[in-house]
């Protein structure tokens, strides 16, 4: 949906363009990165070498530059995005390892990895314990014993696929670079490791660029069916594998490129669409309804609840997904969601969440990814205001 093409001879004016490209690479110009006229949405060309440190982008048709919000505008730039909202390895106390020096002090050396993590470096590995994988493994069959049946069917597809190629099992928990690499292979995207929970927009701007930006810390032992934020157990028996269906990460990355430059109003509306897809997403299979998202892929009780055996619970209220009505709605985060999204299928939302993000109006651009420089590209020249 967003791959990359080649500067085609199909017109004059694409010609000139290109012509332009040529001379300024010729003397090391700094042109602009800019969607080519008249390609239409989903192919996207390069214009210009690289991201420009201020990009402040100078096109040859003399328009001057946008001014914007801050946002990446290549991979590097995600380097300054790590910031997280829970001072990194600070525990609330009602978190399960509040009271537990050591475990503290073992998250402490696993944000080591991430903090000094930089774009181009090797993905970082951590020597898991004996008491981390006992978790896992406990975790792992628990939600293998149930996702064959409430699972989507791409998910258990991929999952089965992971555990051919000896990537996902019960006796070990995988490696990030391990799985960044399968999932590249597979859709492009590829994995980035964090200390936890970020601010919305910047986790959101990396889907732009097909990075999903993981945690690798295991929750407390004391409880291995419960965690109050995100671990690895939630991105890779959750996440990881939908990131492998090409509808999936078509969506996920159409909600990134959104939130690229956009407003605050727009950020919040494209986070909540993102929870009740991406987190909480339920789809129709054969009439059935299947979870796709990874806070129900992650946990067994809600996984069973959400697909209809709500048991003292009851059931849940479901509506057809419509990701502008649900992108202003509110949802509990402590809890089972009162309310859940229905696609029909993958495919219908991920046409749905496209079509969402094109309606919003908050951006005087537009925004693509050209797979091939790994670069932000925009339709208009754009001065990206000062990194806060």
């Amino acid at each position: 949906m967003h791959s990359s093409i080649k500067l085609a001879l199909f017109s004059r004016q694409t010609f000139c363009l290109a012509l332009l490209v040529s001379l300024a690479e010729c003397f090391n110009i700094n042109t602009l990165p800019l969607l080519v006229p008249g390609s239409g949405s989903g192919t996207r060309s390069r214009v210009g070498p690289t991201c420009d440190p201020q990009l402040v982008q100078n096109d040859q048709r003399g328009q001057q530059p946008l001014e914007s919000l801050w946002f990446p505008a290549c991979k590097g730039d995600l380097d300054m995005c790590g910031t997280t909202l829970d001072a990194e390895v600070d525990l609330q106390a009602d978190h399960p390892g509040f009271q537990d020096a050591e475990y503290r002090k073992r998250r402490a050396r696993i944000a080591e990895n991430s903090l000094g993590y930089r774009h181009g470096d090797a993905l970082p590995t951590v020597d898991y314990t004996d008491s981390e994988t006992e978790t896992w493994t406990s975790v792992y069959k628990a939600l293998r014993s149930i996702s064959g049946k409430h699972a989507a069917s791409s998910y258990n597809d991929i999952v089965g696929d992971l555990e051919r190629e000896g990537l996902f099992s019960d006796k070990a928990i995988p490696q990030l670079g391990d799985i960044s690499d399968y999932l590249e292979a597979k859709t492009g995207f590829t994995l980035r490791p964090v200390t936890g929970l970020m601010t919305p927009r910047h986790f959101l701007n990396g889907l732009a660029f097909k990075i999903f930006h993981s945690t690798q810390y295991v929750r407390h032992h004391s409880r291995p069916l419960y965690t109050p934020e995100p671990d690895v157990l939630h991105e890779f028996c959750g996440h990881v594998p939908m990131f492998a269906d090409p509808a999936f990460a078509a969506l996920s990355q159409s909600i990134g490129l959104a939130s690229i430059g956009a407003s605050d109003f727009e950020i919040k509306r494209l986070a909540t669409a993102y929870w009740f897809s991406v987190e909480f997403g339920l789809c129709l299979e054969r009439g059935d309804i299947k979870a796709y998202g990874a806070g129900l892929l992650s946990s067994i009780g809600e996984m069973q609840y959400a697909c209809g055996l709500g048991g003292a619970r009851g059931i849940p209220e479901y509506r057809d997904f419509d990701p502008a009505a649900a992108s202003l709605h509110d949802y509990p985060i402590t809890d089972y969601q009162p309310l859940y999204y229905v696609a029909s299928s993958l495919e219908d939302a991920e046409a749905q969440i496209g079509s969402f993000c094109n309606s919003l109006t908050g951006r005087s651009f537009s925004v693509g990814y050209d797979e091939e420089s790994q670069t932000i590209v925009t339709s208009r020249p754009v001065k990206r205001r000062e990194f806060n």
